[in-house]
């Protein structure tokens, strides 16, 4: 996957993934972390991990020395409090939040920026999907929660950014979105397991720059509305796809999830995203 002329994302053979541990797994079996390898030489590592109200996510931060440990920790600190300033500001359970508002008819999108940002995303990947991801046809009214996670990830790694942080990864269930280069000075190595064979060898990435978003990988049936039926979405056990944005990613995998093979026609050669896995159901 090439984007802005830089290669972000490489599939690696299996005997190369043999010889080379992974630094973060994907899938039913293990959604944690891999063991902490060696750390280049001149950068500061660190690992945290905070549970909100809906989702636990955990970030991994690859820092320069210079930057300092200060910074880092600082980073850190303005990363998690975008993750739980999103839950407490966007919740769609929480009645007193600006979605739940919304629903009520008490603000208009245009009230909050952030919150326009939100409904606009979710417009665009109804349109992207033919009407398979709609955050309108849910039960109870509006609710982002198919990309919500994602655009919570997003926001929180530009917090990163701004700081000063280039290398990190922020993983959350069985979705991630990293940049730039792991604590070995390497591209980041994610193993990528098959969603209902375990049997398998894993799809293994080399990822500069990225998001995987996930539906269905952990086990959870029923969290996806048909929006053409309202009844639960029962095509396919799981989905999985890859691309440079989480929050679309994640609306990716809900909407392919929904909609089954039939969704396979949105990632065409030329797309920068592509599908993983779309597994039936038997």
């Amino acid at each position: 996957m090439r984007i802005d002329g830089q290669p972000r994302t490489r599939w690696v053979d299996q005997p190369a993934h043999r010889s080379r541990r992974p630094d973060l797994r994907l899938g039913p079996r293990d959604t944690r972390p891999d063991r902490a390898g060696a750390t280049a030489t001149g950068r500061l590592s660190a690992t945290h991990t905070v549970r909100t109200s809906t989702a636990e996510y955990t970030l991994f931060l690859n820092a320069p020395h210079e930057l300092g440990r200060r910074a880092v920790g600082e980073a850190l600190r303005d990363a998690v409090a975008e993750l739980r300033a999103i839950d407490l500001t966007y919740g769609p359970n929480r009645p007193d939040s600006l979605v739940s508002r919304l629903r009520r008819g008490e603000i208009s999108p245009e009230s909050y920026p952030p919150l326009a940002d939100l409904v606009d995303r979710c417009a665009a990947m109804r349109a992207a999907t033919d009407g398979w991801f709609d955050a309108w046809a849910v039960p109870g009214g509006f609710d982002p929660g198919g990309l919500l996670g994602g655009w919570a990830v997003e926001r929180a790694a530009a917090r990163l950014r701004a700081a000063g942080v280039s290398d990190y990864a922020v993983l959350t269930g069985a979705d991630l979105v990293v940049r730039g280069t792991a604590a070995h000075g390497g591209p980041w190595r994610v193993a990528v397991h098959h969603p209902t064979d375990s049997r398998r060898a894993p799809l293994v990435l080399e990822m500069t720059a990225g998001a995987i978003g996930t539906s269905g990988v952990t086990g959870r049936q029923g969290h996806v509305v048909d929006p053409r039926t309202g009844e639960p979405a029962d095509q396919l056990v799981a989905a999985t796809v890859v691309g440079p944005d989480l929050a679309v990613a994640d609306a990716y995998a809900t909407a392919l999830y929904a909609a089954g093979p039939t969704g396979l026609a949105w990632f065409r050669a030329d797309s920068e995203y592509r599908a993983l896995f779309a597994h039936r159901r038997r």
